[in-house]
This record gives C-alpha cells, sequence and structure tokens, in this order.
C-alpha cells in the first residue's frame, strides 16, 4: 500500500510533497532490502525539495526545522541494514550543504551535533565508493567554514579548542593511495586554515595534530625518492622513454609544494615553523644537501639540486630560505659527519636506515611516518671523505659553484638554478645574498644608493666606486643567527668570515666566466649563465678583469671558427636566418627580469627530443648549437665593454643578385624555384632519374644560388617552348654532397636534406617529452648522365653554386668578427633583415 501511495499523483515541488516524505521516513522502523528502494528516493526527494525551497519558498526549510527532519535522517541511518542507504543519505546531505544559499539554513545544519555525528559515525568504508561519498560530505562541509560557522562544529574549553570532528577525521586520509580523496583532504584543510580563527590555530599546530605535517613532509621525501629512483632507471635504460613518468612525477612534487604554500599563505606563524623545522630536519639536511657533496647517500645531485629549487621557489617562508643559505657556508663534513645512527655498534647509510623505516614504521593510514631517530645522515667509515668529497673544509656553496667548472651539464644547469633562483627569492635577506655573492646588481644599486640618501658615507663611497662592497660585518650577524639555527639540527657550523661579499662575488664571476670557456656544455645551459651573469654583474664594468676578458676573447674566437665552418656547411642556406633568430632570443632571455622556468629539463634523458636518423638532422643540431653558443658569446663581448646591445645581430644586408648570375638568366626571383613554374635552362645538362622502380624520366639538371639560398633544380622540357622547362623537383643545395659512383663514372649520387629546420628548433621541440619521438631521414638521388663529362660538369655546377652561396653567408657575417663594438648599430632600424627571417615560417 505503501508503494502505491508513494507514486501518487501529486505537486512534485510543494510543500505538501516533502510532509508526505517526511511522515513516510517517520513511519519506518527498520531499513531493509524490502523498502531501502522507497527509504532511497524518499532521502533522495527531501533533498532536491529543501534545495528548491531555499531558493523559492522559505516555509520548505521551516518546515524541515520543525519536524527536525535532519535528526530524522540520523535515525534512518542507524536503523539501517543496507550501504546504499548510507551512500545515499551522505549525498543527500551533501547536496543540501553544497547547494544552500541561506545563512540562516547554513547555521542551522551546523547548530545542533547531527552533522557532527555524522562525521564520526562509524561508516563501513571497505567499501570505496562510500569514502569518496564520506570525503565529498566533508569537503562540503569545509566550504562553508568561516569565523561564526567554524564555531559551531567544535567544542572548546576556558576558549580553546578541545574537539574537531572535521579536521581530526579528514586527515586520516591525507595519504590516502586515491589522489582524488588527497586532493580534497587538501582543500578541506585549507578551507579550515584560512577561516583564520586564532583558538582553531592553536589546535590543529598543537598535540598530535601537529604531527600532520610531519607526515605531510615525510610524504614528500617519499615522493622525491621515487622521482630519483625514475630518473635514475631513465639514465640507465636509455631504450625506454621515461620523459612522460618523469613529469608525471615532478607534477606530484610541485603540486605539494604548492600546497605547502597554500598552507603558508594562511598566516598561521606555528604551522609555518612546523613546516620550515620538518622540511629542514627530514629533508634538506640530511638528504638534499648531502647529496651534493657525495653519491650514494639515497638521491641524485641532479634531483636534489632540482628540489632545492623547487623548495625555494613555490615555499615561501623566510626562516626556511634564509636557513637553506646559512647551510651553504657550513663546510661539506658538517654534513658527511652528522652524529651517526648506529645499528649493532657499526654505522649504517641513510638509504638503508630509510628502506629499514619504510619496512618497521608504515602508519595505519598507508603512508610512512619517519622515526625522528633515523634521520641524521651517515656514511660508512671506511669511506674516504678526500676521494668522495673533495676538501672537507670546503663550503656547500664552494662545492656548488665547482659545478660550473667540473660538472656535467645537467650538473651545471642545476648548479646555475640554484643559484638563480637564490637571486631571486625575496623571503632571503639582502645581506645573505650579499655574503653569498649573488646580490643582483639592481638591488645592490638600491641599497647602496639608501645608504647614501640617509648619510652613511659607506654607501656614498661605494655607489660610485669601482668596488661596490657592503660592510663585511654586517652581513656576519644575520648569518650568524642562522648559524645558531643549523646547530639546533645537529649541524656542526663552525663559519668564519674568510672573505669579503666582494671576494665572493669575483669568485662567482670567476666560475662563470670559466664556464663559457668550455665546449662540453649545451649553448641552453650557457645561455643560463648568460642569464645570471647579467643579473649578478655590479654596475661597475671594472668587476672584468684582465684575465676574464682575455678568456672571453679567446672563447670567442673559437666560437668564431665554429661558425665559419658552419658557412660551408650542411645547412649554410639558414644560417644567416638562425643567427638572426637567436641573437633576438637570446638578448630577450638574459636581458629578463627572470630566468627560464625550465627546471624539469634537467631531469629529463637526453634523448628525450625524438630520434635523428640521418647526418644532415645531427648537423642541424649541431648548426644550432654552434650558432647560439657564438651569440652567448658575442654579447657577453659587447657586455663586458659597457656598449650597449643591438636590437638585431650587426651583420652586413643582403646585395643585389648580379643580373649575369646564373639565377637571374634562368628568371628565378629571390623565392626561388617552385615546382610547376617555367624556367629557362641556363647551362642546363640532361639525365634520367626514376623515384618509382621501372619509371624512369629525362630531365634537366640545373643547380644555382641566389644570394644565400641554393637549389639542385630538375626540369622538365617544354617541347613547344626553346630552352624553357617546367620545374619537377627542388631540393636544397647545401648538404648535397656530389658523389660519382665509383663503378658508373656517368652516375651522381646526391643526397637531399630536409628543407627546412623546424624539427630541430628548440623553441619547437618537445623539451618536455610531451610529442611522440619522430624519425627523420635523408633521401636520397641517382642521376644518370649521358657521359663521364656531363657528369662532371654537374658535379663543377654544384660546387660553383655552392661556393657562391657560401661566400654570400660569410660576407653577410663579416661584420660579427670586428672587433671594434663601438661600431655597432644603436637603432633596430638599422637592420637588415627583413620582417620573415625566421626559418621555421618558411614552411
Amino acid at each position: 500500500m505503501m508503494w502505491f501511495s508513494f507514486w501518487r499523483s501529486r505537486n512534485r515541488f510543494s510543500l505538501e510533497e516533502l510532509r508526505y516524505l517526511t511522515e513516510q521516513l517517520q513511519k519506518i522502523q527498520i531499513v531493509n532490502e524490502v523498502n531501502k528502494d522507497f527509504v532511497i528516493e524518499a532521502l533522495r526527494s527531501i533533498a532536491e525539495l529543501v534545495t528548491y525551497g531555499d531558493q523559492h519558498d522559505s516555509t520548505f526549510f521551516d518546515f524541515f526545522m520543525e519536524k527536525q527532519v535532519l535528526g530524522e535522517f540520523i535515525r534512518i541511518l542507524k536503523i539501517s541494514r543496507t550501504v546504499t542507504v548510507s551512500l545515499q543519505l551522505l549525498q543527500t546531505m551533501s547536496i543540501m550543504i553544497q547547494n544552500l544559499k541561506n545563512e540562516h539554513a547554513i547555521y542551522y545544519l551546523f547548530s545542533n551535533e547531527h552533522i557532527n555525528y555524522l562525521i564520526t559515525y562509524s561508516f563501513d568504508f571497505r567499501n570505496e565508493e562510500l569514502l569518496s561519498y564520506y570525503i565529498s560530505f566533508l569537503r562540503a562541509i569545509s566550504g562553508h567554514l568561516n569565523k561564526s560557522t567554524i564555531a559551531l562544529l567544535v567544542k572548546t574549553q576556558n576558549d580553546e579548542v578541545v574537539s574537531f570532528p572535521l579536521y581530526v577525521e579528514a586527515i586520516q586520509y591525507a595519504f590516502h593511495e586515491e589522489s582524488m580523496i588527497r586532493i580534497a583532504i587538501r582543500a578541506l584543510t585549507l578551507n579550515v586554515y584560512h577561516v583564520g580563527d586564532e583558538s582553531v590555530n592553536r589546535y590543529v599546530a598543537s598535540g598530535t595534530l601537529a604531527n600532520y605535517f610531519t607526515d605531510l613532509v615525510a610524504f614528500f621525501k617519499k615522493q622525491c625518492l621515487r622521482l630519483n629512483d625514475l630518473v635514475v632507471q631513465a639514465s640507465q635504460e636509455t631504450s625506454k622513454d621515461f620523459s612522460s613518468s618523469i613529469i608525471a612525477f615532478a607534477d606530484e612534487i610541485e603540486d605539494n609544494l604548492y600546497y605547502f604554500s597554500d598552507v603558508i599563505s594562511a598566516g598561521i606563524p606555528d604551522v609555518d615553523k612546523l613546516i620550515t623545522d620538518n622540511l629542514l630536519r627530514l629533508l634538506i639536511l640530511p638528504l638534499l644537501l648531502p647529496s651534493l657533496i657525495e653519491a650514494g647517500v639515497g638521491i641524485g645531485a641532479v634531483t636534489s639540486l632540482y628540489l632545492l629549487c623547487c623548495i625555494l621557489r613555490i615555499v615561501k617562508i623566510k626562516d626556511l630560505a634564509n636557513t637553506i643559505v646559512a647551510a651553504f657556508f657550513c663546510p661539506q663534513g658538517a654534513f658527511v659527519s652528522l652524529p651517526e645512527a648506529k645499528m649493532n655498534g657499526a654505522a649504517i647509510s641513510y638509504k638503508l636506515q630509510h628502506l629499514k623505516t619504510e619496512e618497521s614504521a608504515q602508519s595505519s593510514n598507508g603512508y610512512v611516518a619517519e622515526d625522528e631517530g633515523n634521520l641524521k645522515l651517515s656514511i660508512p667509515d671506511d669511506v674516504s671523505l678526500q676521494d668522495s668529497c673533495g676538501d672537507p673544509n670546503q663550503s656547500l656553496r664552494e662545492t656548488v659553484l665547482s659545478y660550473l667548472n667540473v660538472g656535467n651539464d645537467v650538473q651545471v644547469l642545476g648548479s646555475l638554478s640554484v643559484v638563480a633562483t637564490l637571486s631571486q627569492t625575496k623571503e632571503l635577506e639582502e645581506s645573505m645574498l650579499d655574503a653569498f655573492g649573488i646580490l643582483p646588481k639592481r638591488k645592490q644599486h638600491k641599497k647602496l644608493l639608501l645608504q647614501a640618501l640617509v648619510g652613511e658615507s659607506s654607501g656614498e663611497e661605494q655607489l660610485f666606486s669601482s668596488g661596490s662592497n657592503s660592510t663585511r660585518f654586517g652581513f656576519v650577524s644575520e648569518l650568524d643567527s642562522y648559524l645558531q639555527k643549523l646547530k639546533e639540527y645537529g649541524v656542526s657550523t663552525s663559519f668564519e668570515p674568510r672573505s669579503s661579499p666582494r671576494s665572493c662575488r669575483s669568485q662567482v664571476l670567476d666560475a662563470l666566466v670559466n664556464l663559457f670557456c668550455r665546449s662540453d656544455i649545451s649553448a641552453g645551459t650557457l645561455w643560463h649563465g648568460g642569464w645570471l651573469l647579467r643579473q649578478l654583474l655590479p654596475y661597475s664594468e671594472a668587476e672584468f678583469n684582465l684575465q676574464h676578458l682575455k678568456l672571453l676573447r679567446e672563447s670567442f674566437v673559437k666560437s668564431s671558427s665554429n661558425i665559419l665552418l658552419e658557412a660551408r656547411g650542411t645547412w649554410a642556406d639558414l644560417l644567416i636566418s638562425v643567427l638572426c633568430d637567436e641573437w633576438r632570443k637570446c638578448k630577450k632571455v638574459t636581458e629578463s627580469s627572470s630566468p627560464r622556468n625550465e627546471l624539469r629539463c634537467m631531469l629529463l634523458p637526453s634523448s628525450s627530443g625524438g630520434v635523428i636518423s640521418s647526418e644532415s638532422l645531427a648537423a642541424g643540431e649541431r648548426m644550432y648549437e654552434v650558432v647560439q653558443a657564438f651569440v652567448l658569446l658575442y654579447q657577453l663581448q659587447v657586455f663586458s665593454q659597457g656598449i650597449p646591445l643591438p636590437d638585431y645581430a650587426p651583420i652586413f644586408p643582403p646585395v643585389d643578385i648580379p643580373q649575369n648570375s646564373r639565377g637571374r638568366a634562368m628568371g628565378l626571383d629571390t623565392v626561388g624555384p617552385k615546382q610547376g613554374v617555367e624556367l629557362k635552362l641556363v647551362d642546363a645538362i640532361p639525365c634520367r632519374i626514376a623515384f618509382e622502380r621501372g619509371k624512369e624520366r629525362y630531365v634537366w639538371f640545373q643547380a644555382v644560388s641566389m644570394g644565400t639560398s641554393g637549389w639542385i633544380v630538375l626540369v622538365e622540357e617544354l617541347p613547344l617552348k626553346q630552352n624553357v622547362g617546367v620545374v619537377r623537383v627542388v631540393a636544397p643545395l647545401a648538404a648535397c654532397n656530389p658523389r660519382i659512383d665509383d663503378k658508373h663514372p656517368r652516375w651522381l649520387h646526391l643526397r637531399i636534406r630536409p628543407p627546412t629546420l623546424q624539427s630541430l628548433n628548440p623553441s619547437k621541440t618537445a623539451a618536455l617529452g610531451k610529442a611522440k619521438a619522430r624519425t627523420l631521414v635523408d633521401g636520397r638521388w641517382t642521376l644518370a648522365f649521358r657521359d663521364e663529362e656531363s657528369c662532371k660538369s654537374a658535379v663543377s655546377m654544384i660546387h660553383e653554386e655552392f661556393n657562391l652561396l657560401s661566400q654570400e653567408v660569410e660576407r653577410q657575417l663579416k661584420p660579427l668578427f670586428d672587433s671594434d663594438y663601438s661600431t655597432l648599430p644603436r637603432d633596430s632600424s638599422l637592420h637588415p633583415e627583413s620582417p620573415n627571417t625566421d626559418p621555421t615560417n618558411r614552411l
């Protein structure tokens, strides 16, 4: 009878319907398989009606309160024997809480213990769907938290919070294996922190609840170790592409750090201190910093440099940033000789300690709870410090700078990224940056100008002197305070200011200049060094000493030789346009106010950009490297002389093509030959070619150049027009590498390279490994001439036209090799190139 009455015709959105559903629920004494469908539909409909009434008719919610329907929900939950009712009840509550706009309604829902009862109810979470609904229910509640509503969900004693079920129950699932649950819990906690209730803030940062932040960092450390394992695996198994997996892990790492940042933005001092303390105690001091000194302590140096950069860029805590910088002034021995954890009287490595901790300290929530006793780094007694780490008295700062001189490409990139990140970290004290030797010149000038304006004679003298130098003792006191903090973490500090900030800047400058002289470092990494140099160099050009200028000049001369080789190389026809394009990019990069954000590149295997399977494409990649290195070194030469850098590459403009040239005689314009266009046959040589087996074609061979461009053209003669033909095939002249067949002297073999370099342009490649690798190969032509003389004539024509092309390229490049930089054009209007010189735009 109940079923027929339930489905009888009524106005669906009416108070009568709400009253009827409530009355029917009140009659339920037990929920079983017979009536569960009715109960589920009733709960769903009541949520719909209450939400409707909130927007259209207040009497709906008045009735909801009068009949204490929320209490009826709790009663139904208690007498239910089926999980589907629990699912619907949680969904019903979530829908109402999410959609109610009336503050009075929200206050009513939160003002009794019904919500807290549901929060703490013992649901059977073996059902994964039920857990998802429960987490959605908790998150919906947190979306309505403010200083008024949060007071309805907590219990207080003497004005102090003693119970907050919403928060306590939620953080139990903060490290669940399902990422969506972790995301929901983090959103909930942020809603709690950003309410700004001081008593709640004290509660979440005190007692056992403070362990949440310890567990949070421990969980983050596990992710860092997993990322490092993947990076190591990618470097060892070169046959597989791990780029997408590394990027996914890096995304997760950065998401965790952004969560830290969002927590910090709530402005809870106790929480900031907990995050700082745990990051230093669990991750940075025992793991990341020692990894920069000694291999095999649980994480690689490159991964460590990446993580340090991420932490400094994302987690904006003043004490954390300054303590990290202070640690760089400690000697290496302070990290490799931290108090050792002993097992059976013998020292064990940190990696083994970590593995043991993972095996023995699993928490009830499925994540590792770090044992504080196993946090200190230790190394085996038989490891030679001298062999593995160098001078133990050398500071960690000097170790990082030494990467610039002896590290491989990714280590150099990591070192540059750390130094650049420090220089851009606003939370760092300027005196700390000055002590490190990396206080940006704009900050130096601002600081000295302020000193001069307030009447400090030292500031005025330094502002207008060649030796821009801070007071030596100014940074020592601030640095000493942070060194004292390090002692609290077991780091034995014995810092003595052996050098002034000016000397430290010279150290950094020496390392950068030496870096620019290295030929085993990629041009992209050198550009990072160029940006850092432009940021750090003081206003006085006197900071460049004669040795610096000599080294830069020698490196530039070597690079110039490489450029001249490229003028006669595989991609000579695109050299000018690539150089002009890279000139603008390099100037933009080095003069930018912030470094390029390419931290993940140091983690990816070198083969992630694609598969290069031809000589010409390999030569094209090399040409890009040569051009980028040359452009940077040239611009540094100009910068070192204190001369403004022009917006465009100072090259000679193209000259008019002589009328007696082969190209003009053929009727070509500067665009070059196009398929299907008619051309005059000038010095054309008849030959045969077969692009398909059994389909031989008779064509006329012509090689022609126009300025810095050149082509091989195969033309079919028109029977009705004398000495005129139609272009059938066009190929680049450069890199054709003509070779007469050893056994058939009438056959000419040509290599045909791709016409453009788009697939190799660093700005267009999948630098982060997101694009599929693609295989590109060179083409091969074999031309059959009538006789040996005709074949030799074709080869001579190719060499003649390619020489003309190369000579024009060398002529346009000539101003770049002029040592008199004072003649550089200052006005971009003097730039000779056309607006469209990017080779990738020629497709």
